[in-house]
């Protein structure tokens, strides 16, 4: 029996936090913020909120010399992720986001280096993970191929689609790609992109011909899911929020953590409200991302 539930297959950012601008940034204008963080980004958020949840995971992750691969590095091992997958190279491997984060929702510019490409399947066959997360979503035959190799090693894909610029028609490939995904969880300005369907639901209902399963996380308005005929809603959390940054990631890690416990579907939504409306109370993708115990008060 393995003792990984969950296998994290994606790179680290490095974000640098600005709050309080009077307006997005625009060219040709010189705007202040008035409030500013500099946090661990990308897949770390997932690691980090699964691991206060008490979900065993593990994270492939990569890092280079550079500072931001060793702040995010000694962050990691200061949260207690597990850090037996990392690869750290002797050669820089910066990945950097600049987040302009509003009240209910928030913009990036990024630059990561190129990453090496690695060896992912034998780490799939020695783990042996129930749940494989954060794959790449595109409409490639090596994505579908890749899919078909992880359920073979009998694993479930929950694929987060991150940011998309194609749609569904545009890319029928997308379509094959989804076909084979277990759980597909885009939020809703991902969906709208993808299908053309402005409301969360319907957009959900859409998605929901191709995957077995299909969240929406639509922020104020809740989380959505499709199954089949089968709808759910569960709403958001009733906070003040700060900071949107990393809140599908802690979603995401609720909804596992209570799936992973064979809760219903909709007590798995509604740990992924709690979990990502919680995280939003703080500036930074984990300053306020709870641990099982302080997520279960807010049921």
């Amino acid at each position: 029996m393995s003792d990984c539930d969950v296998l994290i297959l994606a790179d680290y950012f490095c974000d640098i936090i600005i709050t309080g601008l009077p307006e997005p940034p625009r060219i040709g204008a010189d705007i202040f913020g008035n409030g500013m963080d500099i946090m661990p980004g990308g897949a770390y958020i997932l690691a980090t909120a699964l691991h206060r949840l008490g979900v065993k995971s593990r994270w492939l992750g990569q890092f280079g010399n550079d500072i931001l691969s060793r702040f995010v590095l000694e962050e990691a091992k200061r949260e207690g992720i597990d850090t037996s997958l990392f690869r750290i190279y002797d050669f820089p491997l910066r990945s950097l986001s600049v987040a302009f984060s509003f009240v209910h929702d928030r913009g990036f510019i990024s630059y990561t280096d190129p990453f090496p490409e690695y060896q992912v399947k034998d780490v799939i066959v020695e783990q042996k993970p129930q749940w494989v997360v954060n794959i790449p979503f595109n409409g490639s035959p090596e994505a579908s191929a890749f899919i078909d190799f992880i359920h073979a090693y009998g694993a479930k894909v929950f694929v987060d689609c991150q940011y998309t610029t194609t749609t569904l028609a545009a890319e029928p490939g997308l379509i094959d790609t989804l076909r084979k995904v277990d759980v597909f969880a885009p939020n809703r300005s991902e969906a709208q992109q993808l299908t053309g369907e402005s409301d969360p639901a319907q957009a959900a209902a859409l998605l929901a011909q191709y995957c077995p399963l299909v969240i929406v996380k639509a922020g104020q308005q809740g989380a959505y899911a499709q199954a089949g005929q089968q709808s759910w809603h569960s709403s958001a959390l009733n906070v003040e929020v700060v900071d949107t940054t990393g809140a599908g990631d802690a979603f995401n890690a609720g909804f596992l953590a209570a799936l992973l416990r064979d809760l219903p579907l909709e007590t798995c939504l509604r740990y992924g409200n709690i979990c990502g409306g919680l995280s939003t109370t703080k500036r930074g993708g984990t300053t306020a991302v709870p641990t099982l115990e302080e997520l279960e008060k807010y049921l």
